[in-house]
């Protein structure tokens, strides 16, 4: 699945700009789980949500990203994915609690490029949001998480620059030795 190319990281660091930057170049992109997993959980009052339902919540990501994962391989082109199945583990890892066999599982079968971006903690753009609770401190903690995660099953962090999303995205496309797609062909996947 090297056309699944993961961006990960802790909240507020600059990982869905990029995406939306490299969607807006004419990219393929999935949508981060937990994200579209909160919205959806309180537009219905749902108990999916992490402060009502930890587990439940995770559950919910690993299905979601397993789902995006088997969508996106049929895309031609790079994929940007809002992060991927190993995010999981580092969720668990992040509780400080063991990572499920299925979950473990999920990470070794759902594969993506063995290069993955990781946007490090970057407190001058950090801000919460409707769906981001999380403090400067728990998004350092998600970085680490992240950064044990992915390595441990196999994959290479390629850290981001703390530079303008423009920038980033020239980054991420150089080492990827990707050019942008012509203007006109936005290729976003939701």
């Amino acid at each position: 699945m090297d056309h699944l190319v993961v961006v990960t990281g802790g909240p507020g660091s600059g990982k869905t700009a990029l995406i939306e930057h490299l969607a807006a170049l004419g990219h393929a992109r999935t949508v981060e789980a937990g994200r579209a997993i909160i919205r959806d959980q309180r537009e219905i009052d749902g108990p999916g949500l992490a402060w009502r339902d930890d587990d439940l919540f995770a559950e919910l990501m690993l299905s979601w990203e397993m789902r995006s994962h088997r969508e996106a391989s049929a895309w031609e082109g790079p994929v940007f994915c809002d992060r991927g199945v190993p995010d999981l583990v580092g969720y668990f890892l992040l509780r400080g609690l063991p990572v499920p066999a299925h979950v473990d599982r999920a990470a070794r079968r759902f594969r993506y490029h063995r290069r993955v971006f990781v946007a490090p903690p970057w407190p001058e753009i950090f801000t919460g949001d409707a769906e981001r609770h999380q403090s400067p401190e728990e998004a350092e903690r998600t970085h680490r998480a992240m950064a044990e995660a992915y390595p441990a099953h196999g994959y290479e962090l390629v850290e981001l620059p703390r530079v303008p999303v423009a920038e980033r995205a020239r980054f991420v496309l150089d080492v990827l030795g990707t050019a942008p797609r012509l203007p006109g062909a936005r290729a976003e996947r939701r």
